[in-house]
């Protein structure tokens, strides 16, 4: 591998044996006498102050609404390989980010080798559908585990309409037309959109690949889906079916709006950014003793049985 001018790659903390992320809002983010620092105007989730930002052992900064950044702030950021992403408020979007360029490409090798390998694509699909439902699945194609999705999807959706007690005819999403249906299936739809930015944040903090997805094919965002549906369960119907409620007993709140402060909310309490980060280092792990099978996932919760305080698929995802 060639060294960096003057040998500086060398100076750089390990992405693996840095923080990870840290969420900004509400401010400016730039450098005083060589040091990064972000003006904090409050009112978000930090309060209003001038934090000194240890970008050395971070690996991204995920800038929210209401900041700007100066020119001499990425030239610090790029010295020392800290990637900044612009996103919405807790998350609920990702509008850019430039590459991260970190000290490995284990991750994105082994993400090419596993879809190049028909077996270790199906291992790995399983192990994400392990994720999922929590338990071992073992249909040995892509295809029969779609179909089995589609079943437990159907399931799952009325169960959560049940526990939120919101009234449930059946997923309906017309690409055409996205708020031509009923207010469930309208929370679902930007819930969707929520969670994937969630995913696209974990998948750029990891500098895997969106494109190479294991279960979608055909989107540019096809890996980015495939981590999305890990939450689905647990993240993204919670916060669709807790905030139709809301809606149906608050008819003059916005549905979009509703939605984007609960997922904000669940994504900060419940770390959601950082939980699918741990799952894409885990289903991209190298395989054990050269065999197809994959390392045992972490558990996941079941789907909650309470209602929590706090899509359409994609148009290029299926439809359950």
């Amino acid at each position: 591998m060639l060294l960096g001018r003057l040998g500086l790659e060398k100076a750089r903390i390990p992405h693996a044996d840095r923080h990870g992320c840290v969420f900004l809002e509400r401010g400016r983010l730039e450098v005083e006498d060589g040091c990064l620092r972000f003006v904090c105007a409050g009112g978000g989730a930090l309060d209003a102050g001038d934090y000194q930002l240890p970008h050395q052992s971070v690996s991204i900064i995920l800038l929210g609404p209401g900041s700007s950044v100066t020119h001499d702030a990425l030239r610090i950021l790029s010295a020392h390989g800290c990637a900044l992403a612009a996103i919405g408020q807790g998350g609920v979007r990702f509008y850019t980010a430039p590459p991260l360029l970190p000290d490995s490409s284990a991750l994105a090798r082994r993400q090419v080798t596993f879809w190049a390998d028909p077996k270790e694509r199906v291992a790995v699909a399983r192990q994400m559908y392990t994720i999922r439902f929590g338990e071992e699945v073992k249909a040995r194609t892509i295809e029969m585990l779609r179909g089995m999705e589609g079943a437990r999807l159907k399931r799952l959706y009325e169960l959560t309409a049940q526990r939120y007690g919101v009234p449930w005819k059946g997923r309906r999403y017309d690409r055409a037309n996205p708020n031509a249906t009923d207010i469930a299936n309208q929370a679902i739809n930007h819930a969707a959109s929520a969670v994937e930015a969630a995913a696209a944040i974990a998948v750029a903090s990891t500098a895997t690949i969106p494109q190479i997805g294991f279960v979608h094919e055909d989107s540019g965002q096809s890996f980015i889906l495939d981590i999305a549906d890990l939450v689905r369960h647990d993240v993204t119907l919670p916060i669709a079916f807790g905030a139709a409620k809301q809606a149906l007993q608050e008819r003059d709140e916005n549905l979009e709006r509703l939605v984007r402060r609960r997922a904000a909310e669940t994504f900060n309490k419940d770390q959601t950014v950082a939980r699918l980060i741990n799952h894409i280092k885990a289903i991209l792990a190298p395989p054990l003793s050269g065999d197809i099978s994959r390392p045992e996932p972490a558990s996941e919760p079941k789907p909650v049985t309470e209602p929590s305080k706090g899509s359409p698929p994609d148009p290029e995802r299926r439809e359950a």
